[in-house]
């Protein structure tokens, strides 16, 4: 099979995307948002600002891109109910262990100041842990007891990834298993009374 005259030019389409994604997140992680500029993040990644724009429309566009989550989340209703909380904590840790995920870091950063970010952490209860949570426990009380989780999870990546404070980095993986994973899975399990 004979490769078309447009491959060359698809796979440079993706290489340029690419690389306009992953100056995004970085200049996203570290300035946020309202911060970070199409000029700066057309100059990390080595082309013009028209670029950006051509690929991604818009600074809403490139940041949609930017922090597209799949938070990949185990079959709570499939899985021995004993082990949901140690699941899902080390589900949470392996997204955001380093190297870590930039989307997240990115969403988490800039979520305290810009609304539409706030509106993007929404959407992945609505759509990603909401669903999880509702294969197991009480349905009518799944909305509850998932946002007690995202309280805890968050709370644990504001403090261990963001505010990197001592005690919490110090901790290692096996150590927030241990302490984490009894209240996860008492969010997970317990009727609210």
């Amino acid at each position: 099979m004979t490769a078309s005259p447009d491959q060359p030019l698809a796979r440079r389409s993706d290489a340029t995307r690419a690389a306009i994604l992953d100056a995004a997140r970085a200049r996203f992680a570290a300035e946020g948002f309202r911060k970070a500029t199409i000029r700066a993040i057309a100059a990390d990644a080595a082309i013009d600002p028209s670029m950006v724009m051509r690929y991604f429309g818009s600074k809403d566009g490139l940041f949609a891109a930017a922090v597209e989550i799949d938070l990949d989340l185990p079959d709570l209703a499939a899985a021995d109910p004993n082990t949901l909380g140690e699941l899902l904590i080390r589900r949470f840790l392996a997204i955001w262990e380093p190297p870590g995920n930039e989307a997240m870091l990115t969403l988490l950063r800039s979520s305290v100041t810009d609304d539409a970010v706030t509106a993007r952490f929404r959407d992945v209860f609505a759509a990603q842990v909401l669903p999880a949570v509702l294969r197991c426990g009480d349905p009518a009380d799944a909305p509850h007891r998932g946002g007690l989780i995202v309280t805890q999870l968050l709370g644990l990546a504001l403090c261990r990834y963001v505010l990197c404070l001592p005690p919490v980095v110090a901790l290692t993986p096996d150590e927030l298993v241990a302490d984490i994973a009894p209240t996860l899975q008492r969010y997970l399990t317990t009727a609210r009374t």
